[in-house]
């Protein structure tokens, strides 16, 4: 291993304040990226000597990134930065803590980075920063977000032939995907990505990935770097994987379910005890979650194929409700007396497609709100 000085915190730092960066020897490239609106990575690729004096002062990456829709198309809306006004510069720096190999592709590493304005001001439409305002909001309540982000995506092999027939928890169909879990499980772990399970869902081709609990921001790194290395593996052994909600009428869409917790001290404050109910702070951030259901579906549910995947008949929420242990709601509280740290809502709502930064960002906001606001929880769907 070789090192060289990096920013102790992204976006800030002089030279004293540099520490060593493992870097690995004979590394080609690094992938530095910031995620945009739709929760994509978009970048471009250093060479260790670039990457190197990013870390020390920044690069530039244009403000466009800020304003493109999923099919590249500039969002002309924006009059204060992209397409409109010119497509200036970001102030780019990488996030050190985000830097991991790319098993997949020997030689190179990806880092997530932490944009700004040209003027060093926070750049507050980044979907990190976004979140980040949204974790200090609940923080300020004196809560810590834990999160975490189950992905439903499918899989088609070069001829377009589904993976799976479509059995939910097939333990037979789980080897149409074998090849791509054994490639996909060190991927993941090399990104510091905690790959709990994996089990077929009712969809032809359809597969869920469940990622590991983890402080929010981390969770949503997790998820758009997991969403990342599925669909770059794939493509390398000759598959094609997508996370669109809805790939065909008459078929199961596909989720990005969020789970969340709120902690206090060390402990999980949703616990709840046998017999007892839920404890107060955790129906009021039920209770939030439902008001607010409506208006962060622009967050859940950010585009019009998303809907397709929200129609009765199938396993997807079109109402506002809540239950315990209640997988037809769109809010479900997992309670689990004898391991507290359990306890936990899972928004139901979202589809493979939201951005996992404005998704969980969504959901905490709503729960906190609910908090803040002492929120009455109706009834449960039963």
């Amino acid at each position: 291993m070789s090192t060289i000085d990096a920013a102790a915190k992204p976006g800030t730092g002089t030279q004293s304040e540099l520490e060593p960066l493992p870097v690995t020897e004979g590394g080609e490239f690094i992938l530095l990226g910031i995620p945009d609106v739709n929760g994509s990575i978009r970048g471009k690729a250093l060479r260790p000597a670039a990457f190197e004096s990013a870390l020390r002062h920044g690069t530039v990456m244009t403000d466009l990134l800020l304003g493109l829709d999923p099919t590249d198309t500039p969002i002309s809306d924006y009059t204060e930065f992209g397409i409109r006004s010119g497509a200036g510069d970001l102030l780019v720096r990488p996030d050190p803590s985000t830097l991991h190999d790319l098993t997949w592709r020997p030689g190179w590493r990806v880092c997530l980075a932490t944009p700004s304005w040209p003027d060093g001001s926070q750049c507050e439409l980044a979907s990190r920063e976004v979140l980040r305002r949204v974790l200090a909001g609940l923080a300020d309540l004196g809560y810590e977000a834990v999160a975490a982000v189950e992905y439903e995506l499918r899989l088609w092999d070069a001829e377009s032939k589904p993976l799976s027939s479509g059995l939910s928890y097939s333990l037979g169909e789980l080897g149409g995907f074998d090849g791509f879990i054994r490639a996909l499980t060190p991927a993941l772990e090399a990104l510091g990505v905690e790959l709990s399970a994996v089990h077929t869902e009712a969809g032809p081709g359809l597969l869920e990935l469940n990622l590991g609990a983890r402080p929010a921001m981390r969770a949503a790194d997790d998820a758009a770097l997991t969403k990342m290395a599925v669909k770059d593996l794939a493509a390398t052994l000759g598959l094609r994987a997508s996370f669109l909600a809805k790939t065909a009428t008459g078929e199961e869409g596909s989720s990005g379910h969020v789970h969340l917790s709120c902690w206090s001290d060390g402990a999980n404050a949703f616990r709840a005890s046998e017999g007892k109910g839920l404890p107060a702070v955790f129906n009021q951030a039920i209770a939030g979650v439902l008001e607010h259901l409506p208006g962060a579906s622009l967050l859940l549910n950010p585009t019009i194929n998303s809907y397709k995947r929200l129609v009765p008949g199938w396993f997807a929420p079109v109402n506002a409700s809540w239950g315990v242990e209640n997988r037809s709601c769109a809010v479900r509280a997992i309670v689990r007396t004898h391991h507290p740290e359990l306890c936990r809502l899972e928004c139901r709502r979202p589809g493979a497609d939201a951005n996992p930064y404005l998704a969980i960002a969504a959901v905490a906001a709503s729960a906190a709100d609910g908090v803040k606001r002492k929120l009455m929880l109706p009834a449960a769907v039963e």
